[in-house]
């Protein structure tokens, strides 16, 4: 029904009427007969004419207007009304077919009475029917030419009228009914009238049943219940979903409006306002102007000059008072400072290049190749996907430093970011614009500052992030970090795809365990181990000291540093991988002799030992020396540190026990595993090595490592451990200022070990002159300068039995 129906209530004598009220003006309602007493009693024959109703529901006691159009049905309905016969009203399963089966139609109908036709001006009937009894079907008799059935009279069961029950359901299927219709705007606010004014129990039901919008399926559902109460019901079960529905659209259709009222009224008042600027003058026109002459000269993608126009159309309709306006125009200005396709050039003069990286640092070989390879490549190909670096070492070698050498040796600007404590993904990816204070990521960032789309990015720190619930930074560059994908990298707050892979991004970290591994699998990774005693008086003579000079305002002829007083700031002030606190001391030195200068005091330019004593205090760290010639069962051996190589002594000595074999000296598990299976080769060639087997079982041994305080571990003592035992178990002595390190294994076989190169240094600063290694270690000794070794004899053995003759006097 929609608001603009006429509804007529009409009474049975009222027929007369009905063809000036089907006119298609007016609405005609369904309406009931009788009271509360039974209905009309009649005999249904055993066989009725069955009317197929395409979409409406007869109920006993219901008079009701039907169209009808099919052939059949017109047949039947003619039949009927000239026999004054009785039908039976039928509802199919389908509306949508056109010629019904008997398996399309329900089972359960409403026998019925013709008590009009009227003739429609389209060729279809409208019949009048009176609902009697409800029928069940049994089954079809014959199909020609129409559907006749077999049915059963269904007579539904009264409950008593006068129950508290019935009239408390009837009243609230009433109450109900009358709210649907006051909140649902279909219904004719004149159906509230005819259902305030039926009285009968039955009636109400029935005249609900056959008027509310209900579906075929609710009406086919009412009808089958079997008995008035049982129709009640479910009848007020259907007509409570069916107000909730109707609340709800109401809510809908009432925030619908409300948000179209708003659009509109801002719409409006944006237009006065943008009406009253124009007036006095007050205008964004200008910046606009600016921003679109600004985008003619952007040497940008064709996607991007799309985007920023179609973003910069809206700010134009926007009204520069409104938040979103500052927060589109930051937008904007970003995407103009963004160098997108602009490139800086590189320097292909390789020889150039390479002066400029020896300049800046000292060492650094196999780093200073990559990028010179780089450049090769590209100086013979002319492009060439940026390399991922991953720098990883201990602290102060000079690894983010290193970042700006390598972007003067390109000639690229330089950019860093420090990652070290970094726990936000949105950091990496940037905020999405929706958030307040929504910002791009610094990657884009470092970007925009650079000015150019191929800088040189240090990522500092990146063994240092932190994972929450912010979500994972490292997962995040992955992307930045990998070739193949960082040409589209993604920013959440430009919210377009930006192209890194002509950036040259440099990682540094301290410890490369901490960095995820799909992570690591994406950057090569190049080792910068900590720098050589003789390396670090190199680069404090020829960089650290002039750095110094120059900034504390000293000429070079008024502070002089010889090599042997810089050898013992190092050796006995500093103990560290890098070179950071040697700079510290030379910048205490630097700034006592300006004050001396500033004061006009006396002073010789060049610095001694006891002057370096006098300002940095006594010494903090003694060199390690050879101190044990000549002693049964100490043997020196080398140790590999974060800081360098140092020499360490075996010690073991036998006491009277039985056989037990115990380490001191904090010790870690492999290293307590390297001393029992240097023990159990001893016992197990005790005979070649000339030592009684019931020593074995009459004292025990201890093997000591000094210096317990610090811990060690790894198996490079091994071969250490086994000269010790079989010294101190024969007696023999160890031969004067030699050194050994390797890995021993219960066959007496010496495997090669790591750190030789410092290991090395360490035994010549100690004043060692015999060297016992690996074989296999002979390739490393290559590697070392020639100056730094000088001096030193070499002894590359196979087995423990090479070491013994070698080791023992």
């Amino acid at each position: 029904m929609s608001k603009k129906d006429k509804i007529e209530t009409i009474e049975v004598d009222d027929m007369n009427l009905l063809p000036e009220l089907l006119d298609g003006k007016h609405r005609v309602i369904p309406i009931v007969t009788g009271g509360d007493e039974p209905i009309e009693q009649i005999e249904v024959p055993e066989v009725l004419p069955i009317l197929t109703l395409r979409s409406s529901v007869l109920f006993p006691g219901a008079i009701t207007p039907i169209t009808v159009g099919r052939d059949k049905s017109i047949s039947l309905v003619r039949a009927v009304n000239a026999e004054g016969g009785v039908l039976g009203a039928v509802l199919q399963k389908e509306s949508e077919v056109e010629d019904p089966t008997p398996d399309d139609m329900y089972k359960v109908g409403t026998a019925a009475r013709i008590i009009k036709i009227l003739e429609m001006p389209n060729g279809n009937l409208t019949v009048i029917l009176n609902g009697l009894e409800k029928i069940e079907i049994q089954e079809y008799v014959s199909t020609e030419p129409y559907f006749k059935a077999r049915v059963t009279a269904l007579r539904d069961s009264t409950p008593d009228m006068k129950s508290v029950e019935f009239e408390a359901l009837v009243d609230s299927i009433r109450d109900v009914a009358l709210e649907i219709i006051n909140v649902s705007p279909s219904m004719p606010k004149e159906a509230a009238f005819a259902i305030k004014n039926i009285d009968s129990k039955r009636g109400i039901i029935n005249f609900i049943c056959s008027n509310m919008e209900l579906s075929d399926e609710d009406r086919q559902t009412l009808l089958e219940a079997p008995g008035l109460l049982i129709r009640a019901r479910k009848l007020l079960e259907i007509l409570l979903r069916e107000q909730q529905l109707a609340e709800l659209k109401n809510e809908i259709q009432e925030k619908v409006k409300q948000e179209i009222d708003k659009q509109q009224r801002d719409y409006y008042l944006q237009q006065q306002m943008r009406t009253i600027q124009d007036e006095l003058g007050d205008t964004n026109d200008a910046d606009i102007d600016r921003m679109r002459e600004e985008a003619k000269k952007k040497n940008w993608p064709k996607e991007v000059g799309e985007t920023f126009e179609k973003e910069l159309q809206k700010v134009e309709r926007l009204n520069p008072a409104v938040a979103e306006y500052s927060v589109q125009m930051t937008y904007l200005q970003l995407l103009l400072e963004l160098p997108w396709n602009d490139l800086t050039h590189d320097n292909l003069d390789l020889k150039c290049a390479r002066e400029q990286l020896d300049h800046d640092h000292f060492g650094l070989e196999e780093v200073k190749e990559r990028i010179l390879e780089h450049l090769a490549v590209i100086k013979l190909k002319g492009d060439l996907k940026s390399p991922i670096l991953c720098l990883y070492g201990p602290p102060g070698v000079g690894k983010t430093s290193l970042g700006k050498s390598v972007a003067a040796a390109l000639g690229r600007k330089f950019g860093r970011i420090s990652l070290g404590g970094l726990h936000d993904e949105s950091e990496i990816r940037g905020h999405r614009r929706t958030y307040i204070g929504a910002m791009p990521g610094r990657i884009i960032q470092t970007i925009r500052r650079c000015g150019s789309s191929n800088p040189v990015i240090i990522l500092d720190e990146v063994d240092k992030i932190t994972v929450s619930n912010h979500g994972d930074p490292s997962s995040a560059l992955l992307e930045v970090l990998d070739p193949e994908q960082n040409t589209t990298f993604h920013d959440n707050y430009i919210d377009m795809e930006y192209d890194l892979s002509k950036v040259l991004f440099i990682a540094t970290a301290n410890n490369i365990a901490n960095i995820a591994p799909a992570l690591r699998d994406r950057m090569e990774m190049i080792n910068i181990a900590g720098y050589l005693q003789e390396e670090k008086v190199s680069i404090a003579r020829n960089h650290l000291l002039p750095k110094q000079r120059e900034a504390h305002g000293i000429h070079e002829d008024q502070m002089i540093i010889p090599d042997e007083v810089l050898d013992s700031i190092v050796s006995n002030y500093t103990r560290e991988a890098g070179v950071r606190l040697l700079d510290k001391n030379l910048a205490k030195i630097a700034r006592f002799r300006a004050k001396q200068i500033a004061f006009e005091e006396e002073y010789t330019p060049q610095i001694t030992t006891v002057e370096v004593e006098k300002i940095l205090g006594m010494p903090k760290y003694l060199r390690e020396e050879y101190e044990v010639s000549g002693m049964t069962g100490v043997v020196t051996g080398l140790a590999w540190t974060e800081v360098g190589g140092d020499i360490l002594y075996i010690e073991s000595v036998l006491t009277p026990g039985k056989g037990r074999l115990s380490l001191t000296g904090n010790l870690g598990d492999v290293m307590k595993e390297s001393a029992t299976i240097a023990h159990e080769w001893v016992m197990a060639h005790h005979k070649e090595l000339g030592i009684d087997a019931e020593m074995f079982e009459k004292n025990d041994i201890n093997i000591h490592v000094p210096e317990g305080a610090i811990p060690k571990d790894g198996p490079s003592a091994g071969i250490t451990m086994v000269t010790s035992i079989v010294s101190t178990y024969t007696g023999r002595k160890v031969a004067d200022r030699i050194a050994m390190t390797g890995e021993t294994t219960l066959r007496g076989r010496v495997m090669p070990v790591g750190g030789v190169k410092e290991k090395i240094l360490a035994a010549k600063r100690a004043g060692i002159t015999d060297l016992i290694l690996s074989e296999e270690n002979r390739k490393d000794i290559t590697e070392i300068k020639a100056d730094y070794i000088a001096g030193l004899k070499f002894h590359y053995v196979k087995t423990n039995d090479d070491v013994l003759k070698l080791a023992l006097r």
